[in-house]
């Protein structure tokens, strides 16, 4: 049976380095058997959380309800039937960008927080799905990884779906030109993440 593998493309621009990672990874992916579908977050109607937590005050496994009706629910019920996940973001002021921040507070229903509890448990704990994690940022890769939260935001997406991160990819120096082209190696890179998800 083939494996299914989401991909969640935070970036905005058409053609960017976010997407030119994902279309790499994914179509590893796809060339090893696996069933591949990607979620542009730009495209899709995500509302923002308005903190109500009304999704959080029922307890158990199963994802809590959410009282916004918009694009969410495909994208998550996708989601949890996948095998492995591809997460992508660019970084904007030293995290992930505005669209994948209001994704991840939407992921609120991953977790168990009823009023007069201290904190939150969360509802999925870790099991077989993996998660590979792609970024850029207009800092050398190595700065990015030390000096920004863009991966571990990313990997507090895949722990909400109890997915373990699998590898990651940091694409630095991604703004030196308007419509850069993804380097080699980085493609490279991107395609070896996509294997791993089959593995």
């Amino acid at each position: 049976m083939a494996k299914k593998i989401v991909a969640i493309d935070g970036g905005y621009r058409r053609g960017g380095t976010i997407e030119q990672a994902v279309l790499a990874a994914a179509g590893a992916a796809w060339d090893g058997g696996a069933e591949v579908r990607i979620f542009r977050l730009a495209e899709q109607s995500v509302a923002f959380c308005n903190n109500c937590r009304a999704c959080m005050q029922e307890p158990g496994a199963a994802r809590g309800i959410c009282p916004i009706n918009d694009d969410m629910g495909p994208m998550l019920n996708a989601m949890e039937a996948a095998d492995g996940l591809i997460l992508a973001a660019p970084v904007n002021c030293f995290n992930v960008n505005a669209l994948t921040r209001r994704f991840l507070e939407r992921l609120s229903p991953y977790a168990y927080w009823p009023w007069g509890a201290k904190g939150p448990v969360m509802r999925l704990r870790f099991g077989a799905k993996k998660a590979v994690l792609i970024t850029s940022s207009a800092m050398p890769s190595f700065f990015g990884r030390l000096f920004t939260g863009a991966l571990r935001a990313l990997k507090l997406i895949a722990a909400a779906f109890g997915a373990r991160t699998a590898g990651t990819l940091f694409i630095g120096l991604s703004s030196m030109e308007p419509k850069p082209a993804l380097p080699p190696r980085d493609r490279r890179l991107a395609e070896n993440l996509g294997r791993v998800l089959l593995k």
